[in-house]
């Protein structure tokens, strides 16, 4: 009946707060730490795997930003032509393989 650790959601949050959210690469980490359970340092390997760079580098926003843009996985100052919203957490389910509710949601509606 219940919905898991209610505190679950802000450790991995918390963790990845400072590794600047969606300007590096802590959206994902996030990610991976919420829907497999990953550990922090597990889940910054996963993340610099699937993006073709070194953990190092996932805090890096200059790097990040043309990462970000590479993959379509979006970016915080958007620019016409450019992946956002659905279209980015689309990529980024992609990307690492995991299901994002909202773009299974949309692709259901769009069948």
């Amino acid at each position: 009946m219940g919905t898991g650790d209610p505190a679950g959601v802000a450790i991995p949050l918390a963790m990845t707060s400072g590794m600047g959210g969606i300007r590096t690469a802590g959206d994902l980490v996030a990610r991976m730490q919420m829907t497999r359970g990953m550990k922090i340092v597990e889940a910054k390997q996963y993340v610099a795997d699937k993006l073709g760079i070194s953990v190092p580098e996932l805090i890096d926003e200059v790097l990040m930003r043309e990462v970000r843009e590479d993959h379509k996985i979006g970016f915080i100052t958007s620019r016409g032509g450019h992946a956002k919203g659905i279209e980015a957490k689309h990529h980024i389910a992609e990307l690492l393989d995991i299901p994002i509710n909202s773009v299974d949601l949309f692709k259901q509606r769009c069948r």
